[in-house]
């Protein structure tokens, strides 16, 4: 086979065979194909499209092209749960200790942010000595004696998907459902995974800023899921406004273990106990045959871990397990902190009607709490903490954010962008809804 004549089909239209797709992605993986051929392809496959069985096979390429983890010599079952990303999205921190405090292991790998988006990565290294970089056997030996585990994605997972993706960002190939929905699934797949819940984003802060859009996406990858023997669910979730109150890294771990000792926003709890129910519905049903009464038992078996200590204390144990300072957990007041924080009052009075989620992202970012450029450090102390929801009143002069900062320029860049994100209305105006859909397959 030769990649200019795989190119060429896709250019003209055609669909691709499974050993053409098969045959370009391993040799891009082994840099046997260079990225000038790799960029015209997908280039090809933004415009073309691809069908439902050429995704799938994408998708398993991607997944092959490097290590396949299998976990069933240390878990009964594997339950993994992906974010399309968002602000403020600290749902993994909480809701995998919920699960595991339910009896129901978790080995799951997570990413770091780029962007507005805060990577679960990030704010776990907020936590002095905790590791998340681990091999592969001591990520199996820790679900195992533990049964629950959170780190970085290894180097060998998927490398594909990682080649691919950097390419995309730099050729405006992103927006493409095949290529973003292949590169989702391929490091679910690669991860071990058996059921997946799925967490899609929509909004003004989201990747996809519509509902219809957002629904094909998660159609998409359920059925990608069904196609290759994976259970998979797909919720579909606001990202207009940030979730939960903390954008930044400690700030959104102190909010993390602020809601597992029992407290914390109410849109962030419904958030967490609607993802981890659908968790043990997976875990508990694999032959997909679910009673009536199911949904409302793992929901009240998912609060009840947060108001027994349980999920704080599955918590506490995998940051000992990670070689984690406990003593922060403990007490959270010596996570890093920053040096100026700073309120700031509400220009007008009346009813919140919008809150720009993409605003208060790129806020925190400018503070340092995200990445304009991969790799680049972040400061793991600063945000911005949200005090107003849409739909909720408020007097001028209230305060509506505060600012977490370590440079005054920083600062004041970050307070110009709050000032322009919040619309306000003399009428009163509905909250949000927490979810919009759920797609099951069939």
């Amino acid at each position: 086979m030769r990649a200019a004549d795989i190119i060429a089909a896709k250019r003209d239209g055609a669909e691709l065979t499974t050993e053409q797709i098969d045959f370009f992605v391993q040799a891009y993986a082994q840099d046997q194909i260079p990225d000038y051929q790799a960029a015209a392809w997908l280039m090809a496959v933004f415009l073309r499209g691809m069908s439902r069985r050429e995704t799938v096979d994408l998708t398993m390429a991607m997944a092959r092209s490097g290590d396949v983890l299998d976990l069933s010599d240390v878990l009964p079952v594997a339950i993994d749960k992906h974010s399309s990303g968002g602000v403020g999205d600290k749902t993994t921190l909480i809701v995998l200790p919920m699960v595991a405090a339910c009896g129901v292991p978790v080995a799951k790998m997570s990413g770091r942010g780029l962007g507005f988006s805060g990577g679960t990565i990030d704010k776990l290294e907020s936590i002095p000595g905790f590791r998340v970089e681990l091999s592969v056997p001591e990520f199996k030996r820790i679900a195992g004696e533990h049964g629950i585990v959170l780190c970085g994605q290894s180097a060998n997972l998927a490398p594909a998907d990682g080649k691919f993706y950097a390419l995309r960002d730099v050729t405006a190939t992103v927006p493409s459902l095949p290529l973003i929905a292949s590169s989702i699934m391929s490091k679910k797949i690669a991860a071990g995974a058996d059921g997946i819940v799925l967490d899609v984003k929509v909004g003004l802060g989201a990747f996809m800023p519509t509902i219809d859009s957002a629904k094909e996406l998660a159609h998409l990858m359920v059925d990608i899921g069904a196609s290759v023997g994976r259970r998979v669910v797909a919720l579909i979730s606001d990202m207009n406004q940030p979730l939960g109150c903390a954008v930044g890294n400690a700030l959104e771990v102190l909010e993390s273990l602020d809601m597992l000792r029992g407290n914390g926003p109410a849109d962030l709890r419904e958030h967490c106990l609607a993802v981890a129910a659908q968790m043990l519905m997976l875990a508990r049903h694999r032959d997909g045959t679910i009673p009536p009464y199911a949904m409302a038992e793992y929901l009240a078996e998912a609060a009840n871990t947060l108001r027994n200590g349980a999920a704080f204390a599955k918590f506490r144990e995998m940051v000992i397990a990670q070689g984690g300072d406990v003593s922060v957990i403990d007490h959270p007041e010596r996570l890093p902190r920053a040096r100026y924080i700073e309120v700031v009052p509400a220009a007008a009075a009346g009813y919140v009607a919008q809150l720009n989620a993409a605003d208060v992202g790129i806020a925190a970012m400018h503070l340092g709490a995200g990445r304009e450029r991969k790799g680049e450090n972040i400061d793991h102390a600063v945000g911005v903490i949200v005090h107003k929801k849409v739909g909720e009143i408020v007097a001028k002069g209230e305060p509506l954010f505060t600012l977490h900062a370590n440079d005054l320029a920083k600062l004041e860049r970050a307070k110009a962008q709050l000032l322009q994100t919040v619309v306000y209305s003399d009428q009163p105006t509905l909250p949000l809804p927490t979810f919009y859909d759920i797609i099951t397959a069939g």
